[in-house]
């Protein structure tokens, strides 16, 4: 195979790989957004947290990886709505400055907090045996956890879809989303959906947070604002609070992210702005976005 055509595959791999984790971190976020137009900044909190109970599970206790991905995910899931019960529910009805101001202060401290008890250096975890290494597809050698991400990635975007397009309670979310007024005049409890929707989306960005220790080079306190303006990248070239725009922005920025990168790797990060400007002047309810 020509070196051009390994080059692509290469950027496909990896790029794919990042937008399956780009996907999983960001999907929960636009879906609470669209739901309650609440501004969530502290998303990345949950997926930070849900990074470190990861990087707790296997290094201290021994725990399989996979276990502590589900155990994370149970975790943030729960401490989610503590927080939506106890801090959000209050914010509903307020400006969204106050909203804001709630969110990056959560953000801040959970920094402080992470800080506090693992230190400031990044938190790395050895993967297991079978994500470990490389795998030979016959033209080029991939890294095993790469082709592991893109799986699973998948399996969580089809899960995701079905659940939201075949279910009872994923039509009520969309019922929700759509229209909180009608959907609650047919008797859904928009309260109720949005607590737990919140809570699958919280545990999805822990998941993301454990998933990405590997591709992000560790989990490390400024995650939750690293990250900040990425979550919303997506949010907005998808369309708030839709799954389907969530998935193809995240496709296509991961790809378009690596790429630059990968071929012009001192301004590289400027190039997924770039696409996002050009998109939104087009676009400015988002790819899937309406009006």
């Amino acid at each position: 195979m020509s070196s051009f055509l390994i080059e692509i595959t290469t950027v496909l791999v990896f790029g794919l790989a990042f937008s399956m984790l780009l996907f999983i971190l960001s999907v929960g976020l636009s879906i609470t957004m669209g739901l309650m137009g609440f501004a969530n900044l502290a998303h990345g909190s949950f997926a930070m947290a849900g990074g470190y109970v990861t990087v707790s599970m296997v290094s201290k206790t021994g725990a399989p990886f996979a276990v502590a991905l589900l155990v994370s995910f149970v975790i943030v899931a729960l401490l989610s709505i503590l927080f939506e019960r106890v801090l959000y529910r209050h914010l509903y009805r307020r400006p969204e400055l106050d909203q804001v101001l709630l969110t990056i202060g959560i953000v801040f401290a959970s920094i402080a907090t992470v800080t506090f008890i693992w230190g400031p250096d990044p938190q790395l975890i050895l993967m297991p045996e079978y994500l470990s290494g490389s795998v030979d597809l016959g033209f080029n050698n991939f890294p095993r956890y790469h082709i592991f991400m893109i799986v699973a990635g998948a399996i969580i975007v089809a899960a995701l879809f079905y659940g939201l397009e075949r279910t009872n309670i994923g039509a009520q979310i969309r019922a929700a989303v759509d229209n909180r007024r009608m959907a609650e005049s047919c008797g859904i409890n928009t309260g109720r959906i949005f607590t737990w929707t919140f809570a699958l989306g919280s545990g999805m960005a822990a998941l993301g947070g454990g998933l990405g220790i590997q591709l992000l080079g560790g989990i490390k306190p400024v995650f939750a604002l690293e990250y900040l303006v990425i979550f919303l990248i997506v949010i907005a070239v998808g369309g708030m609070g839709n799954i389907r725009g969530t998935f193809f922005a995240a496709l296509i920025l991961g790809i378009i992210d690596f790429a630059g990168k990968f071929y012009f790797p001192e301004g590289g990060a400027f190039i997924i702005f770039a696409v996002t400007i050009i998109v939104l002047l087009i676009r400015p309810h988002g790819l899937f976005g309406k009006a």
